[in-house]
């Protein structure tokens, strides 16, 4: 994309203000957000005796997350944590995050959100490239950080329970973890100790309040951005407050009351994070933690025992659990918002969740880059509309074409974004940063998008090759470096096919260097080095790959070829 040319950009104006309902301003009060600090104290003297954290059923008021975000703050800076220093969570939803999240904050430290799934390979570059010091982790996945730690640069790791936080009930959730569900695999830790000690040292040092300003780091949350390895998108406190108060303008008429949004999202995700935890927090509402959302019959059982007011998930989640038997039995009278992200919502699957719930599903847009929310279809919205909605207050949209000029509407062009809630850079890449901005401060999402007349956004396509699974974001350079590394692969190439349970799945075509080479011992080379989600489903060996003139292997071609094919279902190899 060169220069824009935006003498005539028909976006300047903002058509789709005329389509906000009545009480939704066009800019937000830019007084309304500072830090998330300051957002956190003023819902704990508010909600102070409101529950904020519901985990296996016990129940963490405003008051008891306070005190332990405190005695996790006092402990960091007893060990001599400053003001930007970084701290890795890796964990599901627990009790726990929240207390985490906002211990690191109110410390002055910077949050490094880590998909507690990944390698230690994967764990590695996420660490050193983010210079964490300390690292919470799950005692699950505690022998992961184990296995990394000699090649990382981590002072000290703090293993945690999925009981801490919950007392006697907590204790018998532990057991039930380590011993009945043999789910905590061993492992030697050097540097550790744990959170219930950490617990209690910290609440014997009084905490120390840090001068923390909306333009500090709130969070590293690592993406692949456009292209490529995971880098880290810097996201300070204005961006992340911002994108809160937004939300609030957004949903105005369903803030007031006691509100429990079921987190079933994981919140080292963005659009957990945001939506369920912080937005949540700053209505004075709980967290209905589910710890393990791929356990349908179980997350079915919890949902039976709540009077959950709000949703949010993504398309696989909402038709994992619109198509159990068990799921229509679940009091949804009390439901009074779903919002999904993440990847797209399929029509039949929003349909059917209706019918079910009684609920439309209102779709969102948005970006680890952008804290994470841009767009979102009205919450009034009574039936699916298949697209992303109208931007934010105070967020401007431009759809550009090639040549960075204005598309016009109706016609396909990369989504471009600007607004309080997107993030000054990525870390430590100058370059990258660089790249993804337009001369005129956008910021430029890959996204191929059209605009309706009355300001309304489809997504038709990517600009990017970025697969998305379940929500998730795949690189394909990434996987394809995992395999470059088996000594029997000499080429490789990574595309993205469409799948009915993930939306897309990674489709890998090789080229062998040795004909001995099987799928089998590639499965298994892969399964020690890449998460779950980030396996190709199926490999194919080839004699040659499509290339270009100046030997770029043409991943649109082979995609293109793949998905042509009459019979495409992918396998498990």
């Amino acid at each position: 994309m060169t220069g824009p040319k935006i003498a005539d950009d028909p976006y300047a104006s903002r058509p789709w203000l005329a389509c906000y309902p009545p009480y939704a301003p066009a800019d937000i009060d830019e007084a309304s957000y500072s830090t998330l600090n300051a957002m956190f104290r003023d819902s704990v003297a508010v909600y102070g005796d409101r529950p904020a954290v519901e985990s296996f059923g016990a129940i963490l008021t405003y008051a008891e997350l306070s005190r332990a975000a405190e005695a996790v703050a006092s402990w960091l800076q007893a060990r001599g944590l400053e003001k930007g220093q970084r701290v890795a969570i890796m964990s599901p939803n627990l009790a726990t995050y929240p207390a985490l999240v906002f211990g690191i904050l109110l410390a002055g430290g910077v949050v490094v959100n880590v998909n507690p799934l990944y390698t230690p390979h994967e764990l590695e570059h996420q660490i050193n490239d983010a210079g964490a010091r300390f690292i919470f982790v799950l005692e699950n996945f505690a022998h992961v950080v184990a296995h990394a730690w000699p090649n990382m640069h981590v002072e000290q790791a703090i293993v945690t329970t999925p009981g801490d936080l919950l007392g006697f009930k907590g204790m018998l959730i532990n057991a039930v973890s380590r011993w009945v569900k043999r789910a905590v695999r061993p492992y030697a830790l050097p540097a550790s100790t744990r959170f219930a000690d950490l617990f209690r040292e910290g609440r014997k040092r009084p905490f120390q309040p840090v001068d923390v300003s909306r333009d500090d780091i709130a969070f590293l949350q690592y993406t692949g951005g456009t292209t490529g390895v995971a880098k880290g998108a810097v996201l300070l406190h204005r961006n992340v407050a911002a994108n809160v108060a937004q939300a609030i303008a957004w949903v105005r008429p369903l803030v007031a009351g006691k509100h429990v949004m079921v987190t079933a999202l994981p919140l080292y995700h963005i659009f957990g994070l945001t939506a369920c935890c912080l937005l949540v927090t700053r209505i004075g509402g709980c967290c209905l933690m589910i710890a393990n959302p791929r356990d349908i019959a179980g997350f079915v059982k919890t949902l039976r025992k709540s009077r959950f007011t709000m949703f949010s998930g993504v398309n696989t989640l909402y038709a994992a659990l619109a198509d159990n038997k068990d799921f229509a039995s679940v009091d949804f009278s009390h439901l009074v918002f779903c919002i999904s992200g993440g990847m797209a919502t399929q029509g039949a699957v929003a349909r059917r969740w209706k019918e079910v719930t009684g609920k439309a599903i209102v779709e969102g847009y948005g970006l680890s880059e952008t804290s994470p929310i841009v767009t979102s279809n009205l919450i009034t919205l009574d039936e699916f509309s298949g697209s992303i909605g109208y931007p934010y207050p105070s967020t401007q949209i431009s759809i550009r074409l090639e040549d960075g000029s204005p598309a016009p509407f109706g016609e396909r062009g990369e989504l471009c974004v600007k607004g309080p809630q997107v993030m000054p850079g990525y870390w430590m890449k100058p370059k990258e940063t660089q790249e993804c901005l337009t001369e005129d401060g956008f910021f430029r999402t890959g996204d191929v998008a059209i605009m309706l007349p009355d300001g309304q956004i489809k997504i038709v396509d990517r600009l990017k090759e970025m697969i998305l699974v379940s929500g998730f974001n795949v690189y394909p350079n990434e996987v394809e470096d995992v395999l470059a590394h088996h000594p029997k692969v000499k080429e490789v190439a990574v595309i993205g096919a469409p799948d009915r349970h993930s939306g897309e799945t990674p489709i890998a075509f090789i080229v062998p260097r040795d004909n001995s080479l099987t799928v089998g011992e590639l499965s298994a080379f892969v399964h020690e080095n890449l998460t779950g989600y980030k396996r190709p489903r199926h490999n194919e060996f080839r004699e040659n790959l499509p290339k270009s003139a100046v030997g770029k292997i043409l991943r649109r071609v082979l995609r293109d070829e793949y998905v042509a094919r009459p019979v495409n279902e992918p396998d498990a190899g």
